[in-house]
Formats: structure tokens, C-alpha cells, sequence
């Protein structure tokens, strides 16, 4: 998001987009878990600061472009009731995140050219695009919460995407228990998302995955 400062419009817009990233991604997971019967009733559906901001996915959100929420353990989420179940709730909340940036996005090219959602990739919105105020807005918002979704599938920890690949195995093998002892316990998938974030500084290689995973989702309203 930094690299937006010059459009201060268009930053403030993706600041917005990543704390509703958050919230929707809070509010589907914790609903999808008690709609299936795996979560607890008593649980608030609203963000947690404690529960659901992750330090180091908001530092790669401001440096970065975009950035993750705090991590779900795949214990906390029962498999016995199956491992449907399991997965849903992990799905969840990127699903309402892309679904969300999706609409707006829909809405952005009912309203202005259709050139601009043509030629752009989701990278240079995340660094802030000299657009009019209206079509920043929109853009920034949609893609952002597009974003947030697509990144948070990737499957490693800490992103819900590994959730997802650990529940889609019926016996998780021994590459996957030290997958989460490296890459959960000792925190080196945060830290190979920031690195990712930082370097190369000229066009960090996060933008690059987004680039690669949303462009289809952006350009599909052109």
C-alpha cells in the first residue's frame, strides 16, 4: 500500500479493503462454523483484533500491496464431523472476499470504460493508479478485497489455503506435519511471504503471484 502514497485516494481505498478483507473473513469463517456444527454459538461474528490481525500480514499488506489475516489452526477446526465440513469453514472467508471484490468490481465496469479493467493487472491497482476519484475508489476497494481472497488460498501457513489442502487429505502424511512444524510453529511462512513482499523492491515478487492469480478475475469484466 505504500507504494499507493502518491494517490492518496486510491491508498486510503486499500487500506479500507484490507481491513474489510478482515472482517469478512472473520465473519464467514465463524458463521460457516456454526452453520456446520463446528463452531462455538457463543463466539460474537464480528473481528477480533486479538484473533484476527496478524502483525506480520499487515506489514505485508502496507509494503507489499496486500497482505493475511491471523492464522486458524487446522486443530481448532474439528475434522470428525467430516472433512467437508472442516474445509468449508477455512473456504469461507476468501470466498467472501473474492466474491465481495468481485461485485464491486462488476460495478466498476458497469460505470466506467471497459479499457481500463483491459489493460490493467491487479499489481498496479495495489500501488495506486492515477485514475479519477470515483473509478479509484472502486477499483481499489474491488481488487483489494480480490486480492486478499486470492492470497489467502495460496496453501501454506499461515494462510487459509493450507486449512483447505490439509482437510482435502483423508490421513495428512509426515511432508505435511513438517510443513506445519516449519512453516506454522517457527513462523518460516511468514516469513517467505515477506521476503516475497519485500524483494525485488522494484516489483516485489507478491505482486507477481497476484498478478498471476487475479488477473483472469479482473479482466473477466472487460
Amino acid at each position: 500500500m505504500l507504494f499507493a502514497l502518491g494517490e492518496p485516494v486510491a491508498f486510503v481505498a486499500l487500506v479500507v479493503a484490507f481491513l474489510l478483507g478482515l472482517v469478512l473473513r472473520a465473519v464467514a469463517m465463524r458463521f460457516t462454523a456454526r452453520v456446520v456444527g463446528l463452531g462455538d454459538g457463543r463466539r460474537l461474528l464480528r473481528l477480533s483484533p486479538r484473533e484476527d490481525i496478524d502483525p506480520f500480514g499487515a506489514v505485508a499488506a502496507a509494503i507489499g500491496g496486500m497482505g493475511w489475516g491471523r492464522q486458524l489452526p487446522v486443530d481448532e477446526v474439528p475434522r470428525w464431523r467430516g472433512r467437508g465440513r472442516a474445509a468449508a469453514v477455512f473456504a469461507a472467508g476468501p470466498v467472501a472476499c473474492i466474491l465481495a471484490g468481485e461485485l464491486i468490481i462488476a460495478g466498476f465496469a458497469l460505470v466506467f470504460p471497459a479499457e481500463y479493467l483491459a489493460e490493467l493487472n491487479p499489481g498496479w491497482i495495489l500501488r495506486g493508479l492515477p485514475l479519477p476519484m470515483g473509478a479509484q475508489v472502486m477499483l481499489s476497494l474491488g481488487t483489494g478485497l480480490l486480492t486478499f481472497g486470492l492470497l489467502a488460498l495460496i496453501p501454506i501457513p499461515p494462510l487459509d489455503g493450507f486449512g483447505l489442502l490439509w482437510n482435502a487429505l483423508r490421513r495428512p502424511g509426515a511432508s505435511m506435519n513438517w510443513m506445519r512444524l516449519w512453516f506454522e510453529d517457527k513462523n518460516i511462512g511468514a516469513l517467505v511471504l515477506l521476503v516475497c513482499a519485500f524483494f525485488p523492491t522494484s516489483y516485489p515478487f507478491l505482486l507477481m503471484i497476484i498478478d498471476f492469480l487475479g488477473i483472469l478475475f479482473l479482466r473477466i469484466w472487460a
